[in-house]
């Protein structure tokens, strides 16, 4: 007996059935001109090959679609702040061709992962690159994520860039993520580690003296089109053109953008 919550199911079993056996029917009518008999392998090519067809059509509007929001994300993307050099942290050249920016959360898992890679792509460009940090932390990794962004700054205030992008790798490596990856004593022990005078630093950071710069990032970021983290804008200083890669992309990724760049 089929029990009530099962006689949708069957119905559903049934109807697909209908559809598919008259999809076949009508496949074989276009065959023969709409009579004659045509045999169940020629109906079934017909079928296999309007499938196909559809498949095919489907992906195509999927590449033209994605296409579009690329060429839109990198319209939005030249609206990113030009890099200061007396006010932005850059790791590498800072007379390279081609600037990495990045917009980022510290207590972000997805940039936790991708930072790693940034490293790796200085590593495979030397001087034809540099990278710029920028911060964007998330409501919903608050109140670390701000915190830890503000406690790079005062890094940045008594260390310079160096101990800026030092203390950046160490909150990465040391992280859980997601919020509540470190304390407060860690992020102390961290600048003392780096040299710097652990009251200095700890009257810097709660202060909030840097607040409002990390403020300021969330909003250029958003003015370039930054929706989520890790934001990834990769520059031609000499060209102005820009491309974008969005998340925890893999290696090739960034070689693909850069390399295109270069050649630009």
């Amino acid at each position: 007996m089929i029990e009530k919550k099962d006689l949708g199911l069957v119905l559903a079993i049934v109807f697909a059935s209908a559809a598919v056996s008259g999809s076949l029917v009508f496949f074989g009518m276009r065959l023969n001109g709409g009579g004659g008999d045509v045999s169940v392998d020629k109906i079934e090519q017909a079928f296999n090959s309007f499938a196909k067809k559809q498949q095919q059509q489907q992906q195509d509007l999927a590449q033209q679609q994605e296409a579009q929001g690329d060429q839109l994300a990198e319209e939005m993307a030249k609206n990113v702040k030009p890099v200061d050099k007396t006010r932005d942290h850059v790791r590498g050249n800072p007379d390279a061709e081609i600037t990495m920016i990045t917009y980022s959360d510290y207590e972000c898992p997805f940039c936790k992962k991708f930072h790693p890679t940034g490293n790796k792509v200085m590593a495979a460009y030397g001087d034809k690159i540099n990278w710029v940090y920028r911060h964007y932390p998330l409501s919903f990794h608050d109140p670390m994520a701000t915190t830890e962004a503000m406690a790079a700054e005062c890094v940045a205030e008594f260390g310079g860039s160096d101990k800026f992008w030092s203390y950046t790798d160490m909150i990465y490596e040391k992280t859980s993520s997601n919020g509540d990856g470190l304390t407060m004593d860690q992020l102390y022990a961290f600048a003392k580690d780096l040299g710097l005078n652990e009251a200095s630093f700890k009257e810097c950071l709660t202060s909030q003296k840097y607040l409002s710069k990390v403020q300021n990032d969330i909003a250029e970021g958003e003015k370039a089109g930054v929706d989520g983290t890790p934001g990834n804008i990769i520059m031609n200083n000499k060209t102005g053109k820009v491309k974008v890669v969005s998340g925890a992309q893999p290696l090739s990724k960034f070689q693909t953008a850069i390399d295109a760049l270069l050649n630009s």
